[in-house]
Protein backbone atom coordinates (compact mmCIF):
# COMPACT_ATOMS: atom_id res chain seq x y z
CA UNK A 1 0.00 0.00 0.00
CA UNK A 2 1.16 3.28 -0.70
CA UNK A 3 2.00 6.30 1.72
CA UNK A 4 -0.61 8.10 -0.19
CA UNK A 5 -2.92 5.87 0.29
CA UNK A 6 -1.77 5.01 4.39
CA UNK A 7 -2.19 9.58 4.31
CA UNK A 8 -5.64 9.39 2.66
CA UNK A 9 -6.92 6.87 5.16
CA UNK A 10 -5.95 8.29 8.36
CA UNK A 11 -6.54 12.02 6.96
CA UNK A 12 -10.36 10.44 6.66
CA UNK A 13 -10.23 8.50 10.12
CA UNK A 14 -9.22 12.03 11.61
CA UNK A 15 -12.27 13.44 10.08
CA UNK A 16 -14.42 10.99 11.06
CA UNK A 17 -13.66 11.18 15.00
CA UNK A 18 -13.50 15.09 14.91
CA UNK A 19 -17.14 14.77 14.13
CA UNK A 20 -17.87 12.20 16.71
CA UNK A 21 -16.08 14.28 19.12
CA UNK A 22 -17.56 17.61 18.10
CA UNK A 23 -21.10 15.81 18.50
CA UNK A 24 -20.52 14.38 21.72
CA UNK A 25 -18.88 17.13 22.99
CA UNK A 26 -22.18 19.49 21.51
CA UNK A 27 -24.73 18.51 24.97
CA UNK A 28 -21.62 19.42 27.60
CA UNK A 29 -21.13 22.69 25.79
CA UNK A 30 -25.34 23.50 26.05
CA UNK A 31 -24.73 22.05 29.66
CA UNK A 32 -22.05 24.61 30.09
CA UNK A 33 -24.66 27.64 28.82
CA UNK A 34 -28.00 26.51 29.96
CA UNK A 35 -30.64 28.90 28.20
CA UNK A 36 -31.93 31.48 30.33
CA UNK A 37 -35.48 32.45 30.94
CA UNK A 38 -36.90 36.00 30.10
CA UNK A 39 -36.94 37.78 33.34
CA UNK A 40 -40.14 38.06 34.60
CA UNK A 41 -40.34 40.23 38.23
CA UNK A 42 -43.86 41.26 38.62
CA UNK A 43 -45.57 43.53 41.12
CA UNK A 44 -47.31 40.66 43.25
CA UNK A 45 -49.12 43.31 46.21
CA UNK A 46 -49.44 47.19 47.29
CA UNK A 47 -50.47 48.83 50.35
CA UNK A 48 -51.25 52.06 49.20
CA UNK A 49 -52.75 52.91 51.86
CA UNK A 50 -50.81 52.89 55.24
CA UNK A 51 -52.86 51.79 58.18
CA UNK A 52 -53.22 53.41 61.15
CA UNK A 53 -52.33 57.03 61.52
CA UNK A 54 -50.71 58.96 58.77
CA UNK A 55 -48.46 61.06 60.68
CA UNK A 56 -45.43 60.83 57.43
CA UNK A 57 -43.34 59.23 60.27
CA UNK A 58 -40.95 56.74 58.77
CA UNK A 59 -42.95 53.94 61.06
CA UNK A 60 -45.98 54.97 59.11
CA UNK A 61 -44.36 55.83 55.72
CA UNK A 62 -42.88 52.15 55.91
CA UNK A 63 -46.26 50.50 56.24
CA UNK A 64 -47.10 52.04 52.63
CA UNK A 65 -45.30 49.43 50.21
CA UNK A 66 -44.93 47.57 46.54
CA UNK A 67 -44.14 44.23 46.77
CA UNK A 68 -41.80 42.62 43.92
CA UNK A 69 -41.99 38.08 42.98
CA UNK A 70 -39.22 37.37 40.82
CA UNK A 71 -41.25 34.36 39.55
CA UNK A 72 -37.96 31.95 37.80
CA UNK A 73 -35.91 30.08 38.50
CA UNK A 74 -33.03 32.06 38.08
CA UNK A 75 -31.51 35.60 39.68
CA UNK A 76 -32.40 38.66 38.53
CA UNK A 77 -30.74 41.76 38.51
CA UNK A 78 -32.61 44.80 39.40
CA UNK A 79 -29.66 47.28 39.34
CA UNK A 80 -30.86 50.19 37.08
CA UNK A 81 -34.67 48.82 37.36
CA UNK A 82 -37.37 51.53 38.33
CA UNK A 83 -40.65 51.94 39.97
CA UNK A 84 -42.61 54.78 39.26
CA UNK A 85 -46.71 56.13 40.23
CA UNK A 86 -48.34 57.93 37.96
CA UNK A 87 -47.19 61.32 38.56
CA UNK A 88 -43.32 60.66 37.76
CA UNK A 89 -42.29 59.97 41.22
CA UNK A 90 -39.47 57.32 40.96
CA UNK A 91 -37.67 54.89 42.34
CA UNK A 92 -34.38 53.73 40.82
CA UNK A 93 -33.20 50.32 42.14
CA UNK A 94 -29.03 49.78 42.99
CA UNK A 95 -26.86 47.20 43.43
CA UNK A 96 -29.81 45.04 44.05
CA UNK A 97 -30.36 41.16 43.07
CA UNK A 98 -34.03 39.66 43.63
CA UNK A 99 -33.04 35.58 43.93
CA UNK A 100 -35.10 32.91 42.31
CA UNK A 101 -38.81 32.53 43.37
CA UNK A 102 -38.31 35.41 46.13
CA UNK A 103 -40.61 38.33 47.13
CA UNK A 104 -38.73 41.98 47.91
CA UNK A 105 -41.12 44.74 49.81
CA UNK A 106 -40.07 48.16 48.87
CA UNK A 107 -41.43 50.73 51.14
CA UNK A 108 -41.65 54.48 51.38
CA UNK A 109 -39.67 55.90 54.53
CA UNK A 110 -36.81 55.33 55.38
CA UNK A 111 -34.82 52.36 56.58
CA UNK A 112 -31.39 50.07 56.30
CA UNK A 113 -31.89 47.82 53.10
CA UNK A 114 -32.08 44.08 53.33
CA UNK A 115 -32.22 41.15 50.69
CA UNK A 116 -36.38 41.38 51.71
CA UNK A 117 -36.96 45.15 52.52
CA UNK A 118 -35.69 48.34 50.51
CA UNK A 119 -36.51 51.54 51.48
CA UNK A 120 -36.84 54.80 49.38
CA UNK A 121 -35.66 56.90 52.10
CA UNK A 122 -38.60 59.82 51.01
CA UNK A 123 -40.54 61.48 53.81
CA UNK A 124 -44.04 61.90 52.46
CA UNK A 125 -46.02 59.35 51.04
CA UNK A 126 -45.64 58.23 47.15
CA UNK A 127 -49.01 56.15 46.84
CA UNK A 128 -52.21 58.09 46.08
CA UNK A 129 -54.87 56.28 48.05
CA UNK A 130 -57.34 56.56 46.03
CA UNK A 131 -56.37 56.27 42.60
CA UNK A 132 -52.59 55.24 41.41
CA UNK A 133 -50.87 52.98 38.81
CA UNK A 134 -47.21 51.66 40.19
CA UNK A 135 -45.27 51.05 36.92
CA UNK A 136 -42.01 48.76 36.94
CA UNK A 137 -39.93 49.23 33.74
CA UNK A 138 -36.17 47.43 33.46
CA UNK A 139 -32.47 49.17 33.40
CA UNK A 140 -33.42 50.00 29.64
CA UNK A 141 -36.75 51.60 30.34
CA UNK A 142 -38.68 49.08 29.12
CA UNK A 143 -42.00 47.96 30.29
CA UNK A 144 -41.96 45.15 32.74
CA UNK A 145 -45.73 45.54 35.12
CA UNK A 146 -47.97 47.42 36.56
CA UNK A 147 -50.64 47.40 39.07
CA UNK A 148 -53.60 50.05 39.29
CA UNK A 149 -56.27 50.72 41.78
CA UNK A 150 -59.20 53.15 42.23
CA UNK A 151 -60.18 53.75 38.76
CA UNK A 152 -63.88 53.29 38.00
CA UNK A 153 -64.85 51.01 34.61
CA UNK A 154 -64.91 54.15 32.60
CA UNK A 155 -61.06 54.82 33.21
CA UNK A 156 -61.53 57.76 35.20
CA UNK A 157 -59.90 58.20 38.62
CA UNK A 158 -60.50 60.18 41.88
CA UNK A 159 -58.35 62.99 43.57
CA UNK A 160 -57.23 62.97 47.18
CA UNK A 161 -61.10 63.35 48.13
CA UNK A 162 -62.45 60.48 46.19
CA UNK A 163 -64.12 62.64 43.91
CA UNK A 164 -64.01 61.54 39.95
CA UNK A 165 -63.45 63.35 36.94
CA UNK A 166 -67.23 65.57 37.43
CA UNK A 167 -66.18 65.90 41.46
CA UNK A 168 -68.80 63.36 42.39
CA UNK A 169 -68.05 61.01 45.29
CA UNK A 170 -69.23 57.18 45.37
CA UNK A 171 -72.34 58.42 45.55
CA UNK A 172 -72.50 60.24 42.62
CA UNK A 173 -72.76 63.13 45.06
CA UNK A 174 -70.78 66.71 44.68
CA UNK A 175 -69.06 69.03 46.82
CA UNK A 176 -72.23 70.15 48.23
CA UNK A 177 -73.74 66.45 48.45
CA UNK A 178 -75.90 67.01 45.46
CA UNK A 179 -76.28 64.31 43.32
CA UNK A 180 -76.63 64.68 38.79
CA UNK A 181 -80.26 66.45 39.88
CA UNK A 182 -79.24 68.84 42.67
CA UNK A 183 -81.24 66.99 45.06
CA UNK A 184 -79.45 66.54 48.25
CA UNK A 185 -79.47 63.72 50.74
CA UNK A 186 -83.16 64.38 51.64
CA UNK A 187 -84.20 64.69 47.98
CA UNK A 188 -84.22 68.06 47.85
CA UNK A 189 -83.08 70.93 45.87
CA UNK A 190 -81.48 74.30 46.17
CA UNK A 191 -85.29 75.57 47.19
CA UNK A 192 -86.04 73.05 49.48
CA UNK A 193 -88.10 71.32 47.28
CA UNK A 194 -88.39 67.27 46.78
CA UNK A 195 -89.02 65.49 43.27
CA UNK A 196 -93.16 66.14 44.45
CA UNK A 197 -92.64 70.02 44.88
CA UNK A 198 -93.11 69.56 48.20
CA UNK A 199 -90.70 71.57 50.78
CA UNK A 200 -89.39 70.58 53.83
CA UNK A 201 -93.04 71.73 55.56
CA UNK A 202 -94.67 69.09 53.03
CA UNK A 203 -95.99 71.80 50.76
CA UNK A 204 -96.79 71.51 47.01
Amino acid sequence: MSVNAVSARCLAAAAIAAAVVGTVALPASAADHPHQDRAKVEISAVQYDAPGRNDRSARSLNREWVELTNTTRHEVNLDGWTLSDERGETYTFRHYRLAPRTTVRVHTGEGRDTRTDLFQDRHREVWDNYSDTATLRNDHGRFVDDESWGHDRHGHGRDDHGRDDHGRDDHGRDDHGRDDHGRDDHGRDDRGHDGHGRDGHRRA
